[in-house]
């Protein structure tokens, strides 16, 4: 068995272990902040089965809404899919949702008043779809169905992105 000893000035040894902290933090905040974007457009973003979860997961996407959910359905994924769908289809498509994973299955779906929406004259309702715990799809509309984008905030310049029918 060999032992190294070395002598190191303290001076140099504290410089050393401030920048290797530094670096640790700089990576788990970019990590971080990552993933926090990843959020916004990640499909099936599990463990999601309370109220304060879902409100969680809306915060997290930069959404403040109401505290109770507005309505709570269940609806049935059809198996087939018509032409009708398509483009509702791609609008979860687009934010890394694949619902044709559960096709013929129940899902519920939250809708809850946003309080946060950038300019807009009426309100406005964002509505996660949740299988088993799992947020599966998603969208914001509002409440006359003049716009449905998906689950992003959009820039304050911005106005809502064109409808995708249901």
């Amino acid at each position: 068995m060999f032992i190294v000893t070395a002598r190191l000035p303290k001076k140099r040894l504290m410089a050393a272990s401030a920048a290797v902290l530094c670096c640790v933090f700089a990576v788990l905040a970019f990590a971080l902040t990552a993933a926090g974007r990843a959020v916004a457009v990640s499909a099936e973003v599990k463990n999601v089965k309370t109220n304060d979860d879902r409100l969680a997961y809306l915060s997290g996407l930069g959404w403040q809404v109401s505290p109770q959910p507005i309505a709570t359905e269940e609806l049935l994924i059809p198996q087939e899919f018509g032409d009708s769908y398509q483009s509702y289809l791609e609008l979860q498509s687009s934010q890394g949702f694949d619902l044709t994973q559960y096709r013929g299955k129940r899902v519920k779906r939250y809708t809850y008043q946003l309080t946060n929406y950038p300019v807009q004259d009426e309100p406005v309702q964002i509505a996660l779809l949740v299988y088993k715990g799992r947020v599966v799809g998603g969208q914001i509309q509002s409440s006359s169905g003049s716009f449905l984008h998906g689950l992003t905030l959009p820039a304050p310049e911005q106005s809502p992105p064109p409808s995708a029918s249901v």
